[in-house]
């Protein structure tokens, strides 16, 4: 696999690192409520129950604060919540055991697994991640766009910022979405699902010879927070519903990272309202 950092090279003091889905790619959304939770159901026989299924599965990975959890655990979380309140899910405990001991989620780990344990709800997982990828790719390509402003504020932090994609999508969607919109070239490097997790591509970066004071994270799911706290870097929130209005507040953010205030008081404060709205 090629190095993703390949040719990066710090050319500005300040560094400004954005997700892509939910974040600045309006298309999280969309593939939870058609993709994600309409192949469960399917899968596992359960249109009796498909309004009340869904409405959980879409507040279990978009309105609350496990928004953007790997798709295997939540499709456990619901399942689990399924199993407990609905109707027996056949074989659950070797979807949850796997989760626990698994190193990697993935659909090739869940392959391996499923015929190591001969496993039905493995194999169910599998056949669900595979119909979720086949109907994400048959999405209408119109249907999928920036959220309002994304452009114009991406634009114009590059005036003084580095800017790096960093996503746990699919590299070549990735690449594909910000190229067809026109985002790309305020890009210096796109770090997606091939280079790790946010956390190590962030730590990565910081390697280059950013201060820590200096660099921002712009996410809309707890594990963009996680991943700028846990390398000391500032988070700047994408609030679920409040997309356009949160694009439109994030040059007050970087008149806050340029000035040297943005820790303490007003970091508190934005990640108080992404809490809340999550919560």
């Amino acid at each position: 696999m090629a190095n993703p950092y390949e040719g990066y090279a710090k050319k500005k003091d300040f560094l400004v690192c954005i997700d892509s889905d939910g974040c600045a790619i309006d298309s999280m959304d969309i593939k939870h409520i058609r993709c994600f939770g309409p192949c469960m159901v399917e899968e596992w026989g359960l249109e009796e129950h498909r309004e009340e299924i869904l409405k959980r599965w879409n507040e279990i990975n978009l309105y609350s604060m496990t928004r953007g959890i790997n798709r295997f655990k939540g499709l456990a979380a619901i399942l689990k919540e399924i199993n407990e309140k609905i109707t027996p899910v056949e074989d659950l405990d070797s979807l949850l055991t796997w989760l626990e001991s698994a190193d990697e989620l993935s659909n090739a780990a869940v392959e391996k697994a499923a015929k190591e344990k001969n496993s039905i709800c493995l194999e169910k997982a599998l056949n669900w991640s595979k119909a979720v990828n086949q109907s994400i790719s048959e999405l209408p390509k119109e249907d999928v766009r920036p959220f309002d402003g994304v452009l114009e504020k991406i634009s114009a932090l590059h005036e003084f910022c580095d800017v790096a994609i960093v996503s746990s999508a699919n590299y070549e969607a990735v690449k594909e979405e910000w190229t067809r919109f026109g985002l790309i070239e305020h890009v210096d490097i796109v770090l997606a699902q091939n280079a790790g997790s946010k956390k190590s591509c962030i730590e990565k970066l910081l390697t280059y010879g950013y201060d820590t004071d200096k660099v921002m994270m712009t996410g809309d799911a707890p594990g963009d927070m996680d991943a700028a706290k846990q390398n000391g870097v500032f988070y700047y929130p994408i609030l679920v519903k409040h997309e356009t209005e949160s694009w439109a507040n994030i040059m007050d953010a970087a008149e806050h990272l340029k000035s040297g205030t943005f820790a303490g008081e007003y970091q508190d404060g934005l990640i108080r309202k992404f809490v809340d709205n999550l919560s």
